[in-house]
């Protein structure tokens, strides 16, 4: 059985914790105010789920999700996690994170900041762009008509390969945006952005993307 570490345990994080339970998997889950404050979600999950502290739950996981605020993601811890595959859930909303000015340029993208945070991991973009509450709701059998898809962008390919094998675990079919620089055309306010997409709409959604700049 192997083991989902959680760093950020809010929406996104705690529907991702209850499909990987429900999918077979042991969870340990964090979150910036300490494993107690957890207690009644590890209830929720049973007896395959833990809470810990990020470092505990980076080093427990084989795979590890990351959903902090975009602006703590210097807090994420850089040792547990060389050498693992570390899924970003992050969006840059200014309101909430500050200004980030190589965002604001769009000279880089919300997982290479990641991946430069964390230079002997292998990120991969997953999960940003689907509302958390239909993470556990819309997810369907491989081979169903009209499949839900979520995009995924990576630098590694058997990485994104492990994370396309859960995605579909979970109930999605993957669309592979390329690389993590290719990220911005699933950003907030890009055609894919939230609504149901099968993978081919979403294929056309990524190819119709404009940066922020270009609109």
């Amino acid at each position: 059985m192997q083991t989902i570490g959680i760093i950020g345990a809010g929406h996104i994080g705690g529907q991702i914790a209850r499909l990987a339970v429900a999918n077979g998997y042991r969870v340990v889950i964090s979150n910036s105010r300490g494993p107690e404050t957890l207690s009644s979600l590890v209830a929720e999950l049973g007896p395959a789920a833990r809470a810990a502290t990020p470092a505990e739950a980076a080093r427990a996981g084989d795979i590890v999700l990351v959903s902090v605020p975009l602006k703590h993601y210097r807090s994420v811890p850089v040792e547990p996690l060389a050498g693992k595959i570390v899924m970003d859930t992050n969006n840059y909303y200014p309101q909430r994170d500050g200004q980030i000015p190589e965002l604001d340029n769009e000279s880089t993208t919300t997982a290479e900041l990641l991946q430069t945070h964390l230079p002997t991991s292998n990120v991969v973009k997953a999960f940003n762009h689907i509302y958390a509450a239909e993470l556990t709701t819309h997810g369907q059998p491989a081979g169903t008509p009209n499949r839900r898809a979520l995009v995924i962008a990576g630098d590694d390919a058997e990485s994104k390969g492990v994370v396309t094998r859960l995605l579909d675990q979970f109930g999605f079919d993957t669309v592979d945006a390329g690389p993590l620089k290719e990220g911005w055309r699933i950003q907030r306010d890009t055609p894919g952005y939230g609504p149901r997409r099968t993978a081919e709409e979403l294929k056309r959604d990524l190819a119709a993307a404009k940066r922020y700049a270009d609109k």
